[in-house]
């Protein structure tokens, strides 16, 4: 019996090679966490910095010279918050169409017996090879009245190929017996997207939801080539178009006495670019911790699967 205890104990001593490999791998993830870490801490750190004061060097992870002048001069110009409110509206309709859509779409495609389903997915999956172009879209947007108008930002990206394509293969992973049984006890196809598929899909929905939400968050194209008016322009394309202006203001300089007041600025282009930056991130930083316990696994069942 003893002799069966110090066995068991012998090999459940730890390889001192496998020790060495255990603290490499923390180390690195120490090292990878401040990679991605620092340098956020130092654009916050630059957008509570003055300006005139950060263009000396030296700031890195706290402001020397706090001020908010840099977020009072982005907020200055009255349009950031309807800005901000078309962002938001466009982020909360956009990603709740498309899923809607593109879940719907991937329901239909799931099943065998579609007729013509392999055309179909052939057909699809052939628009991720080849695009119009940018002229061929203004065009054809043009024909279909969505420029200048909201619905530019929202009906274009309703469905994208490789979400429907994701989406498709998980639920293709979802026990048949399910919706077999489902559709014994008379529920009809409906009744088992709402009740039986989507409820399952958790994992799936929220991470084609985040990474849908983040592209029309982060779109500042649409508002810049669509939009002739600025009065629907997201909050991205007004922050580039203000970053635009502060830069080509600093080249601009005709003489010495403008290079004195512009030196003698608290906020200057890489301030306001920074503060714009931390205004931009933050809010949809805010939505990764809600869906973090599904985003691994549905990432993970898409991809391998797919």
């Amino acid at each position: 019996m003893r002799a069966t205890k110090q066995s068991v104990k012998r090999r459940m001593k730890v390889n001192p090679m496998d020790q060495c490999i255990q603290v490499f791998i923390y180390l690195m993830i120490i090292l990878l966490c401040a990679v991605i870490l620092l340098p956020c801490l130092n654009v916050l750190a630059l957008s509570f910095n003055d300006g005139a004061d950060a263009a000396r060097g030296g700031v890195w992870l706290w402001p020397r010279v706090f001020t908010l002048e840099n977020y009072k001069e982005v907020f200055s110009d009255g349009s950031i918050t309807k800005a901000y409110a078309i962002t938001i509206a466009r982020t909360v309709i956009g990603t709740v169409s498309s899923l809607a859509v593109t879940t719907m779409a991937a329901f239909a495609l799931m099943d065998k017996g579609l007729p013509g389903r392999t055309p179909i997915i052939m057909a699809i999956t052939f628009t991720m090879l080849f695009s119009g172009g940018t002229i061929p879209t203004y065009v054809q947007y043009n024909d279909l009245h969505l420029l200048d108008t909201f619905w530019v930002y929202i009906i274009p990206s309703l469905v994208s190929v490789t979400y429907l394509l994701m989406v498709r293969t998980f639920f293709e992973g979802i026990p048949e017996s399910l919706v077999e049984s489902a559709q014994l006890d008379g529920c009809g196809f409906f009744r088992i997207f709402l009740q039986i598929i989507l409820p399952l899909s958790k994992p799936v929905l929220a991470v084609v939801g985040l990474y849908t939400a983040v592209n029309h968050w982060n779109d500042w194209y649409a508002g810049a080539f669509y939009m002739t008016s600025s009065k629907l322009w997201p909050v991205q394309t007004v922050l580039q178009q203000m970053l635009n202006r502060a830069m080509s203001s600093e080249q601009e300089v005709e003489s010495v006495s403008q290079a004195i007041v512009q030196a003698a600025n608290h906020v200057t282009s890489d301030s306001l670019k920074m503060a714009a930056v931390v205004i931009t991130t933050v809010p949809i930083l805010c939505v990764y911790p809600f869906a973090q316990k599904y985003f691994a696994k549905g990432a993970m069942i898409g991809a391998v699967k797919g």
